[in-house]
């Protein structure tokens, strides 16, 4: 800040956005211009206040108070200027938006774009979030990722206030995460957990993991064989209780069923002969997330489901699955019966079934003529 703005003493309210942020990342976050060693000095003066009161660096912040901040800091930083895009990358952003809250924006990545730039990597999602950003709003931030190759739900926080908080979530585990797979073979569990350490694998520059049971860290994937083709291939529902790289790749893989099209872990086994794509089969299907309390739109939570991807669909298709039988399938009317209700419903027909049989055999054998002795 410069002329007459630095000699005056400044007044913020907090903003919903920030309940809860610590002072010196409040600063951080909205004063950048403000060194930390500054703000220091400020506290420990008492010229930084908060409701009048003389706060600390460390101190956490609510929603609705007054910051008092003195005059001083260094010039302004420039404005952010928005990545120039293409009316195409405008069009691919915008295709892959399937839900916009005060917080958030929910993409359907496809298959084949990766979510970060990296080494020959010059499209990404990263790339596409100016797309989204009105010309006096902050800039989209990333808070999670998905392998280059897997397609589906993405969520990206609006604000940097909800970039901490939906990352507090990511990191704590209480975001639930369904993914779809279809993989080579059948477990012969059909549900469990897979609770198997994952590390990098030597001599791969660390672009390929592996488990490893002494060195890994922990890594557990709850999986459930939704339906299958005889002993050909198998429809996963998975759900990562841990972040790790490549963590359902790798865990497939390592009880014996590779993700279809996945040649990285699975090797040729993990292509299936005829005409199923060799695009790999792995679908962030569903995602289920607290929302932070200024989200009016989101009303608290975030439940969101995005279609497949064609090739994969195509595959469905082809082996015969109806996605309605799983329980990341989008609702529509009311839920899907459970498992005991199936199971019960299943008796009932069987039951219905044997009387009427019963009930056949005892009209044929009152129509016949009885024999004499």
């Amino acid at each position: 800040m410069s002329g007459a703005a630095e000699k005056q003493v400044r007044q913020f309210t907090i903003e919903p956005d920030d309940d809860g942020i610590r002072l010196d990342r409040w600063f951080k976050r909205h004063l950048p211009q403000v060194s930390f060693g500054m703000v220091s000095k400020w506290a420990r003066t008492g010229q930084v206040r908060v409701d009048g009161k003389r706060a600390k660096p460390e101190d956490r912040l609510s929603a609705g108070q007054v910051l008092r901040v003195p005059p001083g800091g260094e010039a302004a930083p420039k404005k952010r200027e928005a990545r120039e895009l293409s009316d195409e990358d405008r069009a691919r952003a915008e295709a892959m938006l399937i839900l916009r809250t005060d917080a958030a924006l929910v993409l359907n990545k496809p298959p084949g774009l990766a979510t970060q730039g990296g080494t020959k990597t010059h499209s990404h999602v990263d790339g596409l979030l100016d797309a989204y950003a009105g010309e006096d709003e902050p800039r989209p931030r990333l808070v999670h990722r998905l392998d280059k190759d897997t397609s589906g739900v993405l969520l990206v926080a609006r604000t940097p206030g909800s970039a901490a908080f939906f990352s507090r979530r990511f990191s704590g585990r209480s975001a639930r995460k369904v993914y779809w797979a279809l993989v080579v073979g059948v477990p012969e569990v059909a549900e469990g957990l897979i609770d198997a350490p994952i590390a990098k694998q030597p001599g791969t520059g660390g672009e390929k993991m592996h488990v490893d049971e002494e060195g890994g860290r922990p890594a557990r994937t709850k999986y459930r064989v939704v339906d299958r083709v005889g002993n050909r291939a198998a429809w996963l529902e998975l759900e990562p209780l841990t972040g790790r790289t490549h963590q359902l790749r790798v865990h497939c893989a390592a009880i014996g069923h590779p993700i279809v099209g996945d040649g990285k872990y699975g090797g040729q086994e993990a292509f299936l002969t005829g005409s199923v794509s060799r695009k790999m089969h792995l679908h962030a299907r569903r995602l289920i997330i607290d929302a932070p309390p200024s989200d009016k739109q989101a009303g608290g939570k975030i439940d969101v489901t995005a279609e497949l991807p064609e090739h994969f669909a195509a595959t469905m298709t082809q082996l015969g699955f109806d996605p309605g039988m799983s329980d990341a399938a989008p609702e529509k009317g009311p839920p899907p019966p459970g498992r005991a209700a199936k199971k019960q419903a299943a008796k009932a027909h069987a039951k219905q079934y044997r009387r009427a049989r019963r009930g056949e055999r005892k009209a044929r054998g009152a129509a016949q003529p009885k024999r004499s002795k």
